[in-house]
C-alpha cells in the first residue's frame, strides 16, 4: 500500500494523543498540518519557528518513536515553517530552520514564504489603517532628568543612558537593575524606553510588569491564541519587563520568555529587566533563564548617601514649587535613610500638613512625620545580632551554632539563624552563608526550604519560629 503524509500523520497522531495530556495534544499538535512525504520523509507545517523549538525540545523522542513505528528506523521529520507578520509586506521572505544536533529526526532546512495576512489580537494593540501601533506604556514623568545620580546609582544610570543612546547596539543586553523596594528600579526603566522614544521614534517600545506579562500568557493559553502572544512579543524592539523576581515558580512562562528573550537578543533587540535581587539570589527561576539575565549587564541600585538623599528632597521641592527651610531639609535626609520613596513620601506629607492645617514648616512638624515613618519601616537586624539571638534561644555559643557539627539542635538552630537571617535581612544568599559558618547559598537555600516545611508539619518546631520572631522582632 501507498502511503499517504495525511495517512502517516494521522497514525502518528493516534500514538501521540495516547501518550501526553489532552491540553497538550490541542496545544501541540492539533494545528500542525502533514505536508507530505517523500521516501522516509515526512513534511510538517507548524505555525511559528517557536513552535519547532517547542517541538524539538519538549515531544521529539515522542515524534521520533511514533515516525518510526510508521516509517522504519531512517525516518526524517522536515518543518515547514510558517510564521505570521503583521509588518511583513506581501512580497515573500524566507524562514530557515537549522539542522539541530539533538534531534534525532534531523529535520532539514526549510525556506517558506512568511504570512501577512492575519492580524494579531493582543491588548496593546490598536489596529490602524496602514499598521498597527503599539502602546508604550511607558509614564513620561519618569525621566533621567529627575532622576538624581549619587555614588548608590551611578552605574546604574550610566549604563541605561548608554542604552537608552543606542538600544541593542552595547554590551550591556539585558541589561538588569537590581535592588530593594524604593531606590528608582522602576523609575530608570521607565526612563529609558521615554528617551528611547524620543531619540528613536520608529522603534517599538513596550513596557510591562512581570505580572501582566504571566496573566497575558494565561489568557493566551485559555482562549488558544497562545501563538499571537509569541508572535507579538518578537516585534517588540525596546522590551522591558518589571519585577522579573515574579516568574519565580511559573515554569510555563519562564519558558515562553525564554524563547522570546532568544529571539529578541539573537534579532538584536534591547531587553531592560528589573528585580529586588541579583539573578544568583533568585530562588525557583530556571537556570537557563538566569544564565541569560547575567549575559549583559546586573547593575545595582543601593540605598542613597547623605548628599544624594539631600539632593533628591531639593529635586522634589523644586519640581512641585514648594521653598523649605535648610535645616528642615537635612533634618529629614539624616533620619531617613532607606529609600527614595520614603524620602518623597516625608515631603509629600509635609506639605499636605501644612497646608490642611495652614501651619509654616517647623522641626517640630518635621519630627512628627520623620517618627511616623521611621515607626512604620520595619527595621533591619544584623546576621550577628541574629546568630546570637538564636544562639542564646538554645543554650549554645555562636561558634557551636557555626561550627562543622551535624548533632540535631544545632543544624535546626543553624537553618532557623539562616532563614531568619535571609527574612529579617537584605543580605545575600552567599553572604548569609558565609557568616553562618562559611556555608555556600545553596546551602542556606536548602535550610529556609527546611524551616517552612518544619514549620507546617512540626508543633514544637513551629514554636521555636514563633519565640524567635518575637524576640527578634521586640
Amino acid at each position: 500500500m501507498n502511503k499517504t503524509a495525511d495517512f502517516v500523520w494521522s497514525n502518528c497522531l493516534s500514538f501521540i494523543k495516547d501518550n501526553i495530556k489532552l491540553q497538550a495534544y490541542k496545544t501541540w499538535f492539533e494545528p500542525i498540518k502533514p505536508i507530505k512525504l517523500s521516501g522516509e520523509a515526512l513534511t510538517i507545517q507548524v505555525p511559528s519557528k517557536f513552535f519547532y523549538e517547542w517541538l524539538e525540545e519538549h515531544y521529539i523522542k515522542l515524534l521520533r518513536v511514533a515516525l518510526v513505528r510508521e516509517l522504519g528506523e531512517h525516518a526524517k521529520l522536515i518543518y515547514d515553517v510558517r510564521m505570521e507578520n503583521t509588518y511583513s509586506s506581501n512580497s515573500p521572505q524566507t524562514v530557515k530552520i537549522p539542522s539541530s544536533n539533538r534531534n534525532p529526526l534531523k529535520p532539514q532546512k526549510v525556506s517558506v514564504p512568511i504570512e501577512s495576512k492575519r492580524e494579531l489580537k493582543n491588548p496593546f494593540i490598536i489596529p490602524g489603517l496602514q499598521k498597527v501601533k503599539i502602546e508604550s506604556q511607558l509614564n513620561p514623568n519618569y525621566n533621567f532628568d529627575n532622576f538624581i545620580e549619587g555614588d548608590s546609582n551611578r552605574l546604574a544610570r550610566s549604563a541605561s543612558i548608554a542604552v537608552a543612546n543606542k538600544p541593542g547596539g552595547t554590551s550591556f543586553n539585558p541589561l538588569l537593575i537590581y535592588g530593594g523596594v524604593g531606590l528608582g528600579k522602576t523609575h530608570l526603566a521607565h526612563a529609558i524606553g521615554v528617551d528611547i522614544k524620543d531619540k528613536y521614534p520608529d522603534k517599538t517600545v513596550l513596557y510591562i510588569s512581570s505580572e501582566k506579562f504571566t496573566q497575558q500568557f494565561i489568557d493566551s493559553v485559555k482562549s488558544n491564541t497562545r501563538n499571537d502572544f509569541i508572535h507579538f512579543y518578537q516585534m517588540i524592539d525596546v522590551l522591558i519587563i518589571d519585577d522579573v523576581q515574579f516568574l519565580s515558580g511559573k515554569a510555563g512562562t519562564q519558558d515562553v520568555f525564554f524563547h522570546i528573550f532568544n529571539h529578541l537578543h539573537q534579532n538584536g533587540k534591547q531587553v531592560i529587566l528589573t528585580s529586588d535581587k541579583a539573578p544568583v539570589d533568585m530562588q525557583d527561576i530556571e537556570q537557563r533563564l538566569l544564565s541569560r539575565f547575567k549575559w549583559g549587564l546586573s547593575a545595582e541600585l543601593q540605598s542613597p548617601d547623605y548628599e544624594t538623599r539631600i539632593s533628591i528632597l531639593q529635586n522634589k521641592l523644586f519640581r512641585d514649587g514648594v521653598e523649605m527651610p535648610e535645616d528642615i531639609v537635612e533634618y529629614i535626609a539624616k533620619n531617613v535613610k532607606s529609600n527614595v520613596r520614603e524620602l518623597e513620601g516625608v515631603v509629600i506629607s509635609m506639605i499636605a500638613q501644612a497646608s490642611f492645617n495652614r501651619k509654616e514648616f517647623t522641626l517640630e512638624l518635621a519630627r512628627q512625620i520623620v517618627d511616623k515613618f521611621v515607626k512604620n519601616t520595619k527595621k533591619e537586624v544584623s546576621i550577628d545580632y541574629i546568630q546570637k539571638v538564636v544562639s542564646k534561644y538554645f543554650d549554645m555559643d555562636v561558634a557551636t551554632l557555626q561550627s562543622k557539627t551535624r548533632k540535631r539542635h544545632v543544624v535546626q538552630a543553624r537553618q532557623l539563624a539562616m532563614y531568619f537571617a535571609k527574612r529579617m535581612t537584605k543580605s545575600s544568599l552567599a553572604s548569609i552563608g558565609s557568616q553562618i559558618g562559611k556555608r555556600d547559598h545553596a546551602t542556606v537555600l536548602h535550610a529556609c526550604k527546611t524551616v517552612d516545611n518544619l514549620t507546617e508539619t512540626d508543633k514544637q518546631f513551629r514554636k521555636y519560629v514563633e519565640d524567635l520572631t518575637k524576640k527578634l522582632t521586640f
